[in-house]
């Protein structure tokens, strides 16, 4: 063989390999947060006078896999977000520059270093059985999470 037909035959090796590795790695993916959520009791939060838009239903806590210094978080009814161009968000929070590396958070609480995208705004509260999206930005790592919550039972049973 030539040396031009080697170089040729190594030059498609290392095409095939570059495209290999451009399909089947993760070097070219974007980063995003791992988010996970847990249903509990709303009488923890209410006993410290902090029932925030908690409603009817549980407090739902979400958790991340790494601690995140968090510069956006909002939840949005998932229907609205499938019909409407301009979903109405039932929580927003915005920080300018200064929230604390977070692992986590209930809903509706306040979020240190963060405040309401309109000044005074509140909660709305989280209704049973309806399925929202939590969005939340941290520098240019983004997450999104799908979660519902349960009726809350008095009885505990």
């Amino acid at each position: 063989m030539t040396r031009t037909k080697l170089l040729l035959i190594a030059g498609g090796f290392v095409l095939l390999g570059g495209i290999y590795y451009y399909l089947y790695s993760d070097w070219f993916t974007r980063e995003s947060i791992q988010i996970y959520h847990r249903i509990g009791e709303r009488g923890a939060l209410m006993r410290r006078g902090r029932s925030g838009g908690a409603g009817p239903g549980n407090v739902v806590f979400f958790g991340f896999d790494h601690k995140h210094k968090l510069t956006s978080v909002k939840v949005v009814p998932l229907a609205d977000l499938k019909t409407n161009k301009y979903p109405h968000a039932i929580w927003e929070l915005v920080s300018d520059s200064n929230s604390i590396p977070l692992k986590g958070f209930a809903y509706g609480m306040p979020i240190p270093g963060m405040r309401p995208t309109v000044k005074g705004a509140r909660p709305d509260p989280l209704e049973p059985g309806v399925t929202y999206r939590l969005q939340i930005q941290s520098g240019s790592l983004k997450g999104e999470h799908d979660f519902s919550t349960t009726a809350n039972n008095p009885e505990g049973n």
